[in-house]
């Protein structure tokens, strides 16, 4: 009998044997007790009637009566009158014993579990032992990757959440309406795959945004729809780079992008960040044979320095000279506040040296995760096939309303005016900072895009400062982690775009507060 969700609730993968010495209760209440433990059924969900549990095991209901009585007893089910039976949401000591047998990854709780087995039976050794050797034949380029664990500062939204959109501000109302005009009459053919590049109307939309809007040299079929720029950075990875590759990346940097890299088995060749942007006679001296450079041209994560036009000229002629790609990462130039925003440099290449990212989840929502890549032509082919081998392609939905969104005008009116909004938080969040922590912190980066930086005094220890403001509400993200060597600056990155204008004086009061109370050391 497969799992499924009958009319009384979900009926676990269940078997009686009526030839078996066991009686028919004892069966089903071990079946139920077993999905309990290995956690195929979890607190809170609702089990089918005795009634029905029946009807589908071909059994009387006593013996179904019967397991449920000694479920209930042992406190493994609850009753709840009007509204049925469910898994006990306070489960017995049994759990416990099941989760201490479980390997767990890393660190203190890897030696924490070792000491609990150390002092039970062998067999329990044994277990996880053979569990934590598999886990060794992990891939070399998997096992290098950071483990997925939110730290603390990143656990909440409002200020300072530099990942964090004003989506108060989203004019949802129009949005909605496109959603729903687009179910009233869907196609049938949205309901098959579609090209793996993405769908035409959003691909031309998008061509015609980007010529017009960022200078970007190109025609609608260079562009792949795909889930957002970690997703573009990862299939032009596929692309283009080998295990062993040097690639450049900004010092400091986008740590994300470093993660693919890693993933891809490259060689990560940090290259300093200045005013300038990145320092390209660094580069060549570190790394001249490097197989590609990741950029942030426009608005360098997390300084914010925007890469000059000298610089420009130098890393286009390394890149054609040396036969190297430049991956540009344009993630938020659309928001720049003391000038027009800054031309793509994209649109300087005339070598079909450079691939460029952009996404819509950092201008409009998060959980939209849509976003692009502009290739040079002979490059479709092989974008196409490692697509196919990812995911064969993107949702049709979101595609359709995105490219009604922005064919409407919508999107360049939800620019403009989350321009203002943006800058005048901004503002406030710069003023809030010379007045109260002017002799402390240093601001760098605040002519564009959705946070700034500040750095902290030398001896200062950021990561310990976030810990300790997040337990008052407060998103701090320590700007150290971006860097890869061993001089990384302190400091932080703060996100202003998710805050209001009146919630920002507050935030800065308390960070106040908390660098008074740890003493930035």
């Amino acid at each position: 009998m497969k799992m499924k969700k009958g009319a009384g609730g979900l009926s676990p993968l269940l078997r009686v044997d009526r030839g078996s010495s066991q009686p028919l209760h004892a069966q089903i209440y071990a079946g139920f007790r077993a999905a309990i433990l290995e956690r195929n059924l979890r607190a809170g969900e609702r089990i089918p009637s005795t009634r029905t549990l029946a009807r589908e095991l071909g059994v009387s209901r006593i013996p179904a009566l019967n397991a449920y009585s000694q479920l209930l007893a042992e406190g493994y089910f609850e009753s709840r009158t009007g509204a049925g039976t469910f898994v006990s949401s306070s489960l017995p000591g049994l759990m416990e014993e099941r989760a201490e047998e479980r390997p767990v990854a890393t660190g203190r709780a890897r030696g924490a579990a070792r000491s609990r087995n150390g002092a039970r039976s062998g067999g329990g050794v044994a277990r996880a032992s053979g569990k934590t050797n598999s886990r060794r034949q992990l891939a070399a380029r998997t096992a290098a990757l950071p483990q997925h664990e939110k730290p603390v500062w990143f656990g909440g939204t409002g200020a300072f959440s530099f990942s964090q959109p004003g989506v108060d501000a989203f004019p949802l109302h129009i949005w909605s309406k496109i959603v729903a005009r687009y179910w009233r009459n869907v196609p049938v053919s949205a309901l098959e795959y579609g090209d793996p590049m993405g769908q035409r109307s959003l691909r031309e939309a998008v061509a015609t945004y980007l010529r017009t809007s960022r200078s970007v040299r190109c025609e609608w079929q260079q562009i792949m729809i795909v889930s957002g720029s970690q997703q573009a950075l990862d299939v032009t990875s596929r692309v283009l780079l080998d295990v062993g590759n040097p690639v450049w990346i900004e010092e400091p940097g986008y740590w994300l992008a470093r993660n693919i890299l890693t993933s891809a088995g490259c060689r990560i060749v940090p290259v300093p960040v200045d005013r300038d942007g990145l320092n390209v006679a660094a580069g060549i001296a570190m790394c001249r044979n490097a197989r590609a450079a990741i950029v942030a041209p426009s608005h360098q994560f997390p300084l914010g320095a925007t890469m000059s036009a000298s610089r420009r000229m130098q890393l286009l002629e390394w890149a054609r000279r040396e036969s190297a790609w430049i991956i540009e990462d344009d993630y938020d130039s659309e928001y720049r506040y003391d000038s027009k925003p800054i031309a793509s440099l994209q649109g300087l290449d005339h070598s079909e040296r450079v691939i460029y990212v952009g996404t819509f989840s950092k201008v409009l929502f998060p959980a939209l995760r849509v976003g692009y890549v502009v290739m040079p032509p002979d490059l479709m082919p092989h974008f196409i096939a490692a697509r196919h081998a990812m995911d064969v392609g993107p949702a049709h939905m979101y595609q359709s309303v995105l490219a009604d969104f922005l064919n409407e005008g919508h999107f360049s009116r939800h620019i403009r005016r989350m321009r203002q909004i943006y800058g005048e938080r901004r503002d406030v969040l710069i003023n809030c900072i010379r007045e109260q922590l002017g002799g402390v912190l240093e601001v760098h980066g605040a002519e564009a895009g959705l946070h700034l930086t500040v750095t902290l005094p030398r001896g200062a220890k950021d990561r310990a400062i976030c810990t300790a403001a997040a337990l008052k509400k407060l998103w701090l993200w320590p700007l150290s982690p971006t860097y890869i060597g061993a001089n990384a600056r302190h400091g932080f990155i703060l996100g202003y775009a998710g805050t209001t204008a009146t919630e920002i004086p507050a935030g800065v009061k308390r960070l106040r507060e908390v660098l008074d109370e740890v003493r930035w050391k």
